[in-house]
């Protein structure tokens, strides 16, 4: 076992208990950990926060600054990125290797972010290495200010659910295969909240109605979320209060954050909560338990089914989640005052997946171009002005049809442009994808090829705002965005080890401005590394 330990300080206060320096303080102390995993009589090296496994939640509500410091005691570097915490205007605190130096063994960093003009469901992550595989995440929730009105009754409790693939090996293990090479193997179970079967379990008292916050925390597989005898009704995804449509069972597929209602409104006793994989010939299942607090017995008979390699099902349910137009979103006016679909896009940006190998080794490409991280974040070089790092237009607009080549892509985009981006999916997976820095409208998914015909199929009125979008196998997925949040921001494929070995880029959203309208400085307590040591941030 290691003997490392990494500690995180976090504080978080409304801005205006900032100006009078009143702070609320959490100290979450990150340790390495042999954790036994389920069904493998085995054990592995995982990462716990204050004791727990997932971590804490970190509770704010809309506008709230976070101050989190995080002091690294691991024998290795360390990030933790905010997975859809937009850092408005400041890309700089989003803990990805292409925005913030790790902070290095012995070091410490203290994240300064706003959850500016937003409210939902969210996680937080280990961004470096092959950390995430470890664990090291918790949950985020964003609350609604007072006054500002949600479409649901105050549920009875509100939960977060972590769910996602695990392995028995090693993070360090499996990063070497990859390092090696080779693809990862097949998961060796499914986790509910660090936990394998009937670990998990969420008390109810019957005739109420709680929130559940849902998110796929795992390595690749898309996974479906269903509770013996009872309905989901979806009620948030990622920001955006969604029509409130009733389900039996929900895909959520990696990187992606759902709030559902369920109310136990069935005889008093235990129910299992399932999660299954999709898409996989081998199907992994894990079970929790829904605990009635007057319940007559345990869970009792199989449990329940779900969707395994149906794609129509799900293409179907994803079509089906749209947004809550009449609903406040961050702010007191209506989610659907912005009328998307009225606005002209000015650039097309198809986005087309492969595999291959480069240098005998296995590696991903979006455009044929493979990910290649520099010596020195990107956002770092751009801010000093340092050559050599990146190139502008070093990413193609559309796929090349050319053999995968190493490089760091960067797409160059401009501020307050309205963009059209198409994940173009050749492949017989499914994939999913994630944008840092925004939300943006799923206006369109379908089967085989994108055409310019295909945009008569979107929708442009009550397409869901989300930050992670799934691609179905041999389909398309189209996304509108409003480029309107300077920056280095990384998009990213959520399958870990195709990002790993790849499967990114950063886009550049540029403005000649240098107004603190349109983006925030240097932070002055900014770790500064590779070709940027030496520098100085601002003065104090």
């Amino acid at each position: 076992m290691l003997h490392t330990e990494t500690f995180i300080h976090l504080v978080f206060a409304n801005r205006s208990l900032i100006l009078s320096s009143t702070f609320i303080s959490f100290i979450l102390n990150i340790i390495t950990y042999y954790v036994s995993c389920s069904h493998t009589h085995s054990h592995k090296q995982g990462i716990l926060i204050n004791g727990q496994f997932p971590g804490p939640d970190i509770h704010s509500v809309t506008n709230d600054n976070l101050i989190i410091n995080v002091f690294n005691s691991l024998d290795q570097p360390f990030l933790l990125s905010w997975n859809g915490v937009q850092q408005r205007r400041n890309s700089f605190e989003d803990g990805v290797l292409g925005t913030t130096c790790p902070i290095p063994p012995g070091g410490n960093f203290t994240y300064i972010l706003q959850v500016k003009d937003q409210i939902g469901s969210f996680y937080y992550f280990p961004s470096l290495a092959f950390h995430k595989a470890a664990g090291g995440f918790g949950g985020i929730r964003i609350l609604s200010r007072p006054r500002i009105p949600v479409p649901f009754d105050d549920p009875a409790g509100d939960y977060t659910v972590l769910i996602g693939d695990w392995y028995k090996l090693n993070h360090t293990d499996l990063m070497s295969l990859l390092d090696s090479g080779r693809k990862l193997p097949f998961p060796n179970g499914i986790l509910i909240n660090g936990r394998g079967s009937n670990g998990a379990y969420f008390n109810v008292e019957q005739g109420k109605t709680y929130r559940l916050r849902i998110s796929n925390v795992g390595l690749e597989n898309s996974l479906n979320f269903r509770i013996q005898n009872h309905k989901l009704k979806l009620v948030e995804v990622e920001g955006t209060h969604t029509l409130q449509t009733t389900y039996s069972s929900l895909d959520v597929h990696v990187g992606q954050s759902y709030s559902v209602l369920v109310t136990a409104d069935q005889p008093a006793q235990d129910y299992y909560i399932v999660v299954s994989t999709r898409f996989t010939s081998t199907v992994l299942t894990s079970t929790g338990v829904l605990r009635y607090s007057n319940s007559a017995g345990p869970v009792s008979g199989p449990p329940p089914g779900g969707p395994t390699i149906q794609i129509d099902w799900s293409l179907n349910q994803a079509r089906s989640i749209r947004t809550n137009l009449t609903a406040s979103g961050p702010r007191p006016n209506p989610q659907g005052s912005y009328h998307y679909g009225l606005i002209n896009t000015t650039r097309t940006i198809i986005l087309s997946s492969s595999p291959g190998i480069v240098n005998g080794k296995q590696r991903y490409a979006i455009n044929s171009v493979s990910y290649v991280a520099p010596d020195t974040p990107l956002k770092l070089a751009d801010y000093f002005k340092i050559p050599g790092v990146f190139r502008v237009g070093s990413f193609s607009d559309r796929p090349t049809g050319g053999g995968i080549y190493l490089d760091t892509s960067v797409l160059q985009t401009d501020y307050r442009t309205f963009v059209e981006f198409v994940f173009q999916n050749d492949e017989d997976i499914i994939q999913s994808y994630h944008l840092d820095g925004y939300s943006f409208f799923v206006v369109g998914m379908d089967g085989g090829q994108w055409t310019p015909a295909s945009r008569n199929t979107y929708n442009l009125r009550d397409a869901v705002s989300r930050c992670t979008t799934q691609v179905y196998p041999k389909s398309w997925t189209a996304i509108y965005i409003a480029l309107d949040n300077v920056g280095m921001w990384n998009l990213r494929s959520e399958f870990w080890a195709r990002q790993y070995l790849g499967q990114q880029f950063y886009m550049r959203v540029y403005t000649t401005s240098t107004s603190i309208r349109d983006e925030y400085p240097v932070p002055k307590n900014a770790l500064l590394c590779g070709r940027a040591s030496g520098r100085h941030t601002r003065p104090l």
